[in-house]
């Protein structure tokens, strides 16, 4: 790892690293020719990105984040270098680190902690392959600012950065320190370990003044909207929330299109199998499952999936597919995907019934889609044996079953640890999807640096006249034409010639 530190004080767990490092970033390495493939990569990504490109030329004069402190915590992948730099440039302070331990692109974050000619680089703590209490590390040095100086806005992606707020905070207000032995997950305990250690040295209001600083939280994606409206319900929501996810021109450009191009190339990536004529299951038919089929379709597999809701069981049926359970299709199926965002979806007593080398994956959101766990545990009791075929590729063998070949143990493989697998085993997102989703980040934090005070202790969505205002920035990539309303047409569907075009509950 890059830089060296030098320990000062108490360490966090087996990381070696200084609780609060004092230092500017933590990444791979910042040999040139990385930072050079970063950056010229970078460049590259700002050609498909012109939602992006188009904000900066709109607010680059007027600065409209100058003095905004911004943490982020997503995928610090090329595109999120992008958007880093577009925040830069409306004027902000940036320190970041990424949402999974898998996602990093090392070289994008080489050449975000170099900079650019024209503005310095920013305090990075992202490299791919982090352990869970690197990546918890990581996540407190990019809120902290030294000083008792706190982020005034956060963007994020599965609500990581602001759970530890939240947490961190609550544990101070009992007046208690938390005890990691009653967590019920590795990762629990890890994140009970990191804030009573944050109280043994700096006290008890340290997570205070986040509550005070802190305008607001865009947030990427499903699970943590879920975490912020729960939050809401329940009146402990912190600060104001944007819920970027539900925009149409991101939950349909990321959550469809980008999956639709990602799933079948992290696959095809990880396991080189012919994907045509194999039976795929997908897990859940919201947006994420609608484009792993359409993926899985491309490639002409034969397609079924699972669902709990019944409209989107009514979707899939009218668009010809079966629908069924994970328990009924074990047997047959050769490749599953969860895109539920839900925990236990593929569980280790589902994959001990599968068929040999079924490939399982997900690209939902967390690692507990798919039960790792508890073949971690089984591993431990020597139930199961893991093998690494290459990094975030993994056979794992239930040596007591008689369902593999010769009626002996069979195997199954998983990718990328049951993480997201585009981002594990790929290279997540193309661009232009990113673009539109990481314009609606841009103009999140914007809305929240302007009128925290008018929009609440609530989460919100962006207006749809904004929502229209991302997909227009991207029209001209296309050659797009748009028809015009005359006045006389637009009075009579009640809109302006201008738009917005449709109601804020329209389904598109």
């Amino acid at each position: 790892m890059n830089p060296a530190i030098i320990p000062i004080g108490k360490t966090f767990m087996s990381t070696g690293l200084p609780l609060f490092a004092g230092t500017n970033h933590r990444v791979a390495n910042l040999e040139e020719s990385t930072i050079t493939f970063g950056r010229k990569e970078i460049e590259l990504a700002e050609f498909e990105m012109p939602g992006l490109m188009k904000t900066r030329e709109e607010y680059g004069n007027t600065k409209p984040l100058a003095g905004a402190r911004i943490t982020g915590s997503l995928h610090m992948t090329i595109q999120t270098a992008v958007l880093i730099e577009t925040l830069i440039d409306l004027g902000a302070d940036v320190r970041w680190a990424s949402c999974n331990i898998f996602s990093t692109q090392d070289h994008a974050a080489a050449a975000i902690v170099q900079g650019r000619a024209d503005a310095a680089g920013i305090p990075v703590y992202a490299w791919k392959g982090e352990t869970l209490e690197e990546y918890w590390w990581c996540t407190l040095q990019a809120l902290d600012w030294g000083n008792d100086v706190s982020p005034t806005l956060i963007v994020d992606d599965g609500g990581d950065a602001t759970l530890l707020i939240h947490l961190g905070y609550e544990y101070e207000v009992k007046g208690e320190k938390p005890d990691p032995s009653t967590a019920s997950n590795e990762e629990e305990r890890v994140i009970l370990q990191i804030i009573a250690d944050v109280q043994d040295a700096k006290g008890m209001n340290y997570w205070h003044q986040f509550a005070k600083t802190v305008r607001g939280v865009s947030e990427e994606t499903t699970t943590g909207v879920h975490r912020l409206y729960q939050r809401m319900q329940d009146n402990s929501l912190l600060f104001p929330a944007i819920n970027v996810n539900d925009a149409v021109t991101k939950s349909k450009f990321d959550n469809v299109y980008g999956c639709r191009h990602s799933l079948v190339d992290a696959v095809m990536r990880a396991t080189d199998v012919m994907l045509s004529g194999k039976r795929a299951l997908v897990c859940g038919f919201g947006d994420v499952g609608k484009g792993s089929v359409q993926a899985l379709q491309g490639q002409q597999a034969r397609v079924a999936v699972t669902e709990v809701d019944p409209i989107c069981a009514l979707q899939a049926c009218m668009s010809g597919l079966e629908v069924t359970t994970v328990e009924i299709a074990l047997e047959q199926t050769d490749i599953f995907v969860t895109a539920t965002g839900n925990k236990d979806i593929i569980t280790a007593a589902h994959m001990s019934k599968m068929k040999h080398n079924a490939i399982v994956c997900n690209i939902g959101h967390f690692d507990n889609e798919i039960g790792v766990a508890d073949l971690e545990e089984m591993l431990i009791a020597g139930d199961v044996e893991k093998i690494e075929i290459k990094p975030q590729v993994h056979e794992w063998r239930f040596l007591k079953s008689t369902h593999g070949p010769n009626n002996g143990p069979h195997s199954v493989i998983i990718l990328a640890e049951g993480r997201l697998v585009n981002l594990g085993c790929a290279t997540g997102h193309p661009s232009l999807v990113m673009s539109a989703s990481f314009t609606n980040q841009t103009l999140a934090q914007i809305e929240l640096n302007e009128n925290a005070e008018t929009i609440g202790k609530k989460v919100v969505t962006l207006p749809k006249a904004l929502d229209e205002k991302v997909a227009l920035l991207h029209l001209s990539k296309f050659g797009a034409e748009l028809t015009t309303l005359s006045t006389d047409q637009a009075s009579y569907i009640g809109v302006t010639p201008q738009g917005p075009y449709k109601p804020e509950h329209y389904r598109y």
